[in-house]
């Protein structure tokens, strides 16, 4: 994996203020303003996150750098926008789990495929959690929720955010890794689906640590597991799934920066390079693990593995479950 050293790093910040001598230069005729295209509505931690990664982007490119929020169509629109702009670098998508691999197994009339985008790296990755309500739910690890929820028989609900969605997809690999039946309760956002374990509305809940971290401490839930392989730090006390015996389970969701296929390499790894000092930057490092993200800095092949990876495990589920998207 691409590793950017502290005299590379020194190297190219000098050269990011003499950029359009020192450096090849994206397409001047288009405007020097980039625009980084967000496929959702603003506001949330991850918009906020990336919108300091473009700020500090533009920094070391000197040239402005925007995010635009360009919500629509499960992330179709923005995508599509991008998948037919300029491949110059001057427009580049946020390209997430949703809109890349999901979008394309789950829907057959998709307007854009992901041969469409060449990656530019990623920016950072999320995991998910096995939360319980410790009030309707006796159990302190997965060992002991498999075994409640055996003695219980019967299926086990769980909340997502829809069909075909990340939590969707998990709750059915979950079912097939402990062997337990379960329930998707489909709901339009997070903050409604924590309500309603908090409630005792539903047995399991998937969502982010960052989203679960202050029910943890007033005792109302318990994250039994996070989807990573390492614990994260700011919950030292809480397994992995690996830990747990469910090495299976290890999944994100994930946010990168991609432009259209046949942007220049230079271009591509101008961008890649930028990408890469912002996500070094203390300050967004220190907002993304308070998050309870994980910084990727790298090269544009680790886009690559992680689309591969997610474009096996996702469409092994989707293809058994037969689940379809308009």
């Amino acid at each position: 994996m691409f590793q950017l050293s502290r005299r590379n790093a020194l190297k190219l910040m000098t050269a990011g203020a003499l950029a359009p001598l020192a450096m090849p230069t994206i397409a001047r005729a288009a405007g020097e303003t980039i625009r980084i295209v967000y496929p959702y509505a603003g506001g949330s931690a991850v918009n906020n996150i990336i919108r300091m990664i473009a700020d500090n982007m533009s920094k070391t490119l000197g040239q402005t750098v925007i995010l635009e929020d360009k919500p629509g169509g499960n992330g179709i629109v923005a995508t599509q926008s991008v998948a037919r702009g300029p491949k110059d670098g001057t427009m580049v998508l946020v390209g997430a789990t949703g809109t890349l691999p999901l979008n394309t197994l789950l829907r057959s009339a998709l307007p854009y495929k992901i041969e469409d985008f060449q990656p530019v790296g990623m920016m950072l990755e999320g995991p998910l959690t096995v939360t319980v309500n410790t009030k309707t739910a006796p159990v302190d690890d997965m060992k002991s929720l498999v075994e409640w929820a055996k003695e219980r028989n019967k299926p086990l609900h769980y909340a997502t955010l829809g069909p075909g969605s990340v939590t969707h997809l998990f709750g059915v690999l979950f079912s097939k890794a402990t062997g337990l039946p379960s329930a998707p309760v489909a709901y339009r956002n997070n903050n409604a689906q924590i309500l309603d374990l908090l409630a005792g509305q539903n047995d399991l809940n998937f969502s982010t640590p960052a989203s679960l971290i202050e029910h943890e401490k007033s005792g109302e839930v318990k994250m039994l597991a996070v989807t990573t392989s390492d614990r994260m730090a700011r919950l030292p006390d809480t397994p992995t799934v690996v830990e747990a015996g469910y090495p299976g389970l290890l999944c994100s969701f994930w946010y990168s920066l991609m432009v259209p296929t046949g942007t220049p390499d230079d271009t591509v790894t101008r961008l890649n390079e930028a990408l890469n000092i912002a996500l070094q930057d203390a300050g967004i490092r220190e907002r993304m693990e308070a998050e309870c993200l994980t910084n990727n800095p790298g090269a544009p092949t680790a886009v690559t593995s992680i689309l591969e990876r997610d474009m096996k495990v996702w469409g092994d589920i989707i293809r058994s479950e037969g689940i379809t998207l308009n």
